[in-house]
């Protein structure tokens, strides 16, 4: 992959319009607690639970379960495996990483008043991992129909020549950051296709519409995905019990978002009618970010066995930067001669804050507890994704893209099941869960479904738990969102290894 050389870097601030999408919003609205290796042998259906410190991100209430104050520490090992279709051609790509997902402590106080029916209250704090976006896939074809030139013929149309193309004199870095600067992200793409030559005026320098200078069909395409970082959480946690039948919790949570992003697409074709020959084409993201939410909940213990959770997430405030950087090559035919254009701005684009509200989450659990023996516990969510917005919504695009996100996404309800068997100090664990589709055409963006299975040991104030889990989805990812807009078929395996270390205070 030709990497962009960044020597020199030209900062510029441009409006808040990067061309973000749906996806932008789905990345960060579909929190995943990866949790403790207890947690997530049991599916993550802990919202009647509680006595579980990844528990508490699920319903806050969880922590007044506890009987001694406890802290846990969780490493896992993650891996996902892609399998892309790209016009009937196959490719397999596997990512591992290794990381801390999880760290928490919960302290309890009890109430030295006996004649009190509010028993005890607990205070904790509990880092969790909620994303992670490590991911690398190859998607690889002969495209019969589109090219990367229609990309930026789409930026380009209704431009006027002047706008999309340097000044005399002017460096390749000083046009694409003024351009940036002065009119966005749309003219900043033209120019690249117009410097680079993809593109040319169809008529004449004073129209506004173009061409492809990239024609005739059969385009062999090769895409690179590779992203990097993560989506964390951590809840600062309040929580009490009434005659230890009632227990409520509330927690503030603090969120904060590291995302990197590397595309790389390379083009070729040996077309007699078209000028441009080979393309490669880069482009890299950083985004960083932070939010606030709030979950409120409570667990009633019905009977000793039977016991009943509700919780409430809030949408989660986010405040949100990128930062973005482009390379452009390109081989044509010119009066019989093969001239490479290499169209490198070196330049940094930092572009305006801005806010993204995702959607809140309703709980509803029920859990069974079997005495020493085990117990099953079963998990019900419901989130409406259509509720995403971008701000500020007086902006015109990021008012179109809410309303697309209103048309395109849905309601989606997901349920987790899990059990676990206790013999002596040994606990075996089982779980299963399943999330539908936040789109409302799921053959785009598929259903997900996983299993999971887990050990653990009591060595009395020490707990040491393990767990597998794997899960799969199917989904499509559209290359650009402008011009070039075929889409890969991915399947996705998650399978996650985690121990946990968890011992009482």
């Amino acid at each position: 992959m030709k990497k962009l050389l960044m020597l020199s870097i030209g900062l510029i601030s441009t409006s808040y319009i990067l061309a973000q999408d749906i996806t932008d919003a789905l990345r960060y609205s579909m929190d995943e607690i990866q949790g403790t290796a207890r947690y997530r042998a049991m599916g993550g259906a802990f919202g009647a639970l509680g006595g579980d410190m990844s528990s508490v991100n699920i319903n806050p209430a969880g922590s007044a379960i506890f009987n001694n104050s406890h802290a846990s520490v969780s490493l896992g090992i993650f891996n996902t495996n892609n399998d892309t279709n790209y016009f009937n051609s196959y490719n397999s790509d596997t990512n591992t990483n290794v990381d801390l997902n999880q760290l928490g402590a919960a302290f309890v106080f009890k109430n030295t008043n006996t004649n009190s029916g509010w028993k005890k209250f607990s205070l904790s704090f509990a880092y969790d991992r909620t994303a992670d976006f490590d991911n690398d896939w190859i998607a690889s074809g002969v495209n019969a129909n589109n090219t990367i030139g229609s990309y930026f013929v789409e930026y380009a149309n209704g431009l006027p020549v002047d706008d999309i193309s340097a000044l005399p004199g002017e460096s390749v870095s000083q046009a694409y950051s003024e351009i940036g600067s002065i009119f966005g992200f749309q003219n900043q793409q033209a120019f690249l296709g117009y410097e680079g030559y993809l593109i040319n005026p169809d008529d004449d320098d004073t129209t506004d519409n173009y061409i492809s200078n990239v024609t005739g069909g059969d385009y062999n395409q090769r895409y690179t995905y590779a992203s990097r970082g993560y989506n964390g959480k951590l809840a600062f946690n309040i929580a009490t019990s009434y005659k230890d039948k009632l227990y409520l919790g509330l927690n503030l949570n603090s969120h904060f978002i590291n995302f990197e992003r590397t595309t790389f697409l390379n083009e070729s074709n040996s077309n007699a009618s078209s000028v441009v020959s080979h393309v490669d084409f880069e482009n890299n993201l950083l985004t960083t970010g932070s939010g606030f939410s709030f979950q409120l909940g409570g667990i009633a213990k019905i009977t000793e066995e039977f016991r009943v959770g509700l919780s409430y997430n809030s949408p989660t405030w986010y405040s949100i930067s990128d930062e973005t950087s482009q390379y452009l090559a390109t081989s044509r035919q010119e009066d019989g001669s093969n001239i490479n254009q290499i169209v490198s701005p070196n330049v940094v684009n930092i572009y305006e804050e801005y806010k993204l509200k995702t959607p809140g989450k309703i709980t509803g659990s029920l859990a069974y507890i079997f005495g020493r023996k085990g117990l099953l516990s079963f998990d019900y969510a419901v989130k409406d994704y259509s509720s995403s917005k971008f701000k500020p919504t007086t902006d015109a695009i990021f008012s179109s893209l809410n309303t697309s996100i209103s048309n395109d996404l849905d309601t989606a309800v997901s349920y987790r099941l899990g059990g676990e068997y206790r013999y002596k100090q040994v606990s075996f664990r089982g779980g299963y869960r399943f999330e539908e589709s936040p789109y409302k055409n799921d053959n785009f963006y598929g259903d997900l479904s996983g299993y999971s299975l887990g050990l653990g040991y009591n060595f009395g104030d020490i707990n040491l738990d393990f767990a597998f889990s794997q899960s799969q989805r199917d989904y499509n990812y559209q290359l650009y969102s402008q011009g070039l807009t075929d889409a890969t078929q991915i399947e996705s395996k998650f399978t996650d290894f985690i121990l946990t270390l968890g011992f009482n205070l």
